[in-house]
C-alpha cells in the first residue's frame, strides 16, 4: 500500500482552487491543503469582470488562441491541446454552471455573477476533500530531503510531499520560487490606458472609433500595431484596440517610461492614398456643403469637427473651397495623425502583470519545475500573461489542470 501524499497548494485564487480540486478529483488518496492568506478566498474572482466573471473565451482552437497572448503562447499550445474553453465550458457545465456567450466572445456564468464561480469553486474543493485554511499567510517555503517544510506566520510548520505555488503576481511567491531555484522576468503591469494630453482629444470623452489601427512608433524597430475599438477618455485613450496594444507593448513602453509616439489610422482599413482619394472625391461631389457638417468617413462628427479645428480649417468653408494643402493635412490626420504617450492609466476591470517565472524552466506537460523537483506552479506568477477578454483565467485554468493531473502521481 503506497503511503498517503500530502500536497500543498499555496495560494487560493481561481488557480490555487482549480489545481488542489483537480488533484483531490484525480487522485481521491491524496490529502490536498489549500492555503489562502486573507479571509476571504478567490478575491480576484469576486470582482473580475465588474462582479461578473468573464471565465474563459469563445475560441475552441488553440492555433488561434495563443495570438491572445503577448507572453506565454509558444508554451500554451501545447497545453491547449489537453485543456482548452471547451474543456472549461464542460467542467463547470458538469458542476452545474452554465456559461453563455457574448458578442465579443467573452464567456460568463448566465447567473451574471461571480459568486456563482467563486461557490462552485468552494463547494466542488470541499466535498472533493481539499482541506482548505483561509487567514493562514506562508512565512517561508523550504526544500528538504523528502519534500517541503512550509512555515507559517504563527509559527507551526506544515509538511508536503509536493508544493504547488500559485500566489499570482504577489512579490512573496516570486521570492519563494527564486530561493527555490528559478530565475524571475521582472514584473511590470499590462493592461493599462494612456494617458495622452492633446487638444484633438480635449472635450471629446466618451466618444468611440469602431475600427482604427493604432501604432506605437519605437524608433528604429518594427512598429507594434492593433487594429479595434477605441475610446477616448478624459485622460486620453482606452478601449480594446489600446488595451491589447499596452499588453503586446507591455516592456517597450515600461523601457521608455511610459513616454512615446502613437500614430492612429481614424478611418482604418481606408490608407493613406485611399484617404486623399475619398477627400478629393468630396471636393467635386459635394462643393456646395459645408466641410464640417459632411463627413465621408464612418467616424464620429464630433472627431471630425475637432480635427478640422485643429487643422485651422475654417468653420464655414464648403468642401469645394478646400485647398490642395488642406487635403494633405486631412489625409495625414485620419491616417497616421502623431499622439504622444505621457504616461499609463489603469484599467480598472483586469490588473494583469507582465513577468514572472521564466517559462524555459517549467515542464509544460505538467508544470513541474525543472531546477526543483516535486514543486510546481501554476496561473499568473507565470510569466505568462493574455489580453483582456477572459483569456488570463484560461491560462489560470489551463496550467492548474495540468498541475493538478501530475502532482499528485506515485
Amino acid at each position: 500500500m503506497n503511503q498517503l501524499l500530502t500536497v500543498i497548494v499555496i495560494g487560493g485564487g481561481a488557480a490555487g482552487f482549480f489545481a488542489a480540486i483537480t488533484c483531490a478529483n484525480t487522485y481521491p488518496n491524496t490529502q490536498v491543503i489549500l492555503l489562502e492568506a486573507g479571509r476571504q478566498p478567490l478575491a480576484k474572482v469576486r470582482i473580475s469582470g465588474g462582479g461578473r466573471c468573464n471565465v474563459t473565451h469563445h475560441c475552441f482552437d488553440p492555433v488561434q488562441l495563443i495570438n491572445y497572448y503577448p507572453r506565454g503562447s509558444k508554451a500554451l499550445r501545447g497545453a491547449f491541446t489537453r485543456f482548452q474553453p471547451r474543456d472549461t465550458v464542460a467542467w463547470f457545465e458538469s458542476q452545474g454552471v452554465k456559461l453563455k456567450t457574448e458578442s465579443d466572445g467573452r464567456m460568463f456564468p448566465i447567473t451574471d455573477n461571480s459568486e456563482t464561480i467563486v461557490n462552485c469553486l468552494i463547494n466542488t474543493a470541499l466535498n472533493a476533500g481539499v482541506k482548505l485554511r483561509t487567514q493562514t499567510p506562508v512565512k517561508s517555503v523550504k526544500k528538504v530531503d523528502n519534500g517541503f517544510e512550509i512555515e507559517l506566520k504563527t509559527g507551526e510548520i506544515l509538511s508536503g510531499d509536493r508544493l504547488l505555488i500559485a500566489t499570482g503576481s504577489n512579490p512573496l511567491g516570486y521570492r519563494w520560487a527564486k530561493d527555490l531555484g528559478h530565475t524571475i522576468e521582472r514584473p511590470i503591469p499590462s493592461l493599462f490606458t494612456f494617458n495622452i494630453n492633446d487638444p484633438r482629444l480635449q472635450g471629446l470623452a466618451g466618444v468611440s472609433v469602431e475600427n482604427a489601427a493604432v501604432r506605437l512608433l519605437n524608433s528604429g524597430k518594427k512598429p507594434l500595431q492593433q487594429i479595434g475599438p477605441v475610446l477616448i477618455t478624459h485622460w486620453g485613450l482606452s478601449g480594446p484596440a489600446i488595451l491589447k496594444l499596452s499588453a503586446f507593448g507591455a516592456r517597450i513602453l515600461h523601457d521608455n517610461s511610459y513616454q512615446m509616439s502613437l500614430s492612429i489610422n481614424w478611418v482604418y482599413p481606408q490608407n493613406t492614398e485611399e484617404i486623399k482619394q475619398i477627400l478629393l472625391e468630396s471636393k467635386s461631389q459635394f462643393t456646395r456643403k459645408l466641410i464640417t457638417n459632411l463627413c465621408p468617413f464612418e467616424i464620429p462628427k464630433r472627431l471630425w469637427q475637432k480635427i478640422i479645428n485643429y487643422l485651422n480649417i475654417n468653420e464655414s468653408k464648403k468642401w469645394a473651397e478646400l485647398s490642395q494643402k488642406e487635403i494633405n493635412q486631412l489625409t495625414q490626420e485620419l491616417a497616421q495623425g502623431q499622439y504622444k504617450i505621457k504616461g499609463k492609466g489603469v484599467f480598472k476591470e483586469e490588473f494583469v502583470t507582465c513577468g514572472g517565472i521564466n517559462l524555459k524552466e517549467i515542464d509544460f506537460k505538467t508544470m513541474e519545475s525543472k531546477p526543483c523537483p516535486n514543486l510546481y506552479f501554476a496561473g499568473e506568477i507565470l510569466d505568462i500573461d493574455g489580453v483582456t477578454g477572459g483569456f488570463n483565467f484560461q491560462s489560470a485554468w489551463t496550467t492548474s489542470w495540468l498541475a493538478g493531473k501530475a502532482i499528485g502521481k506515485h
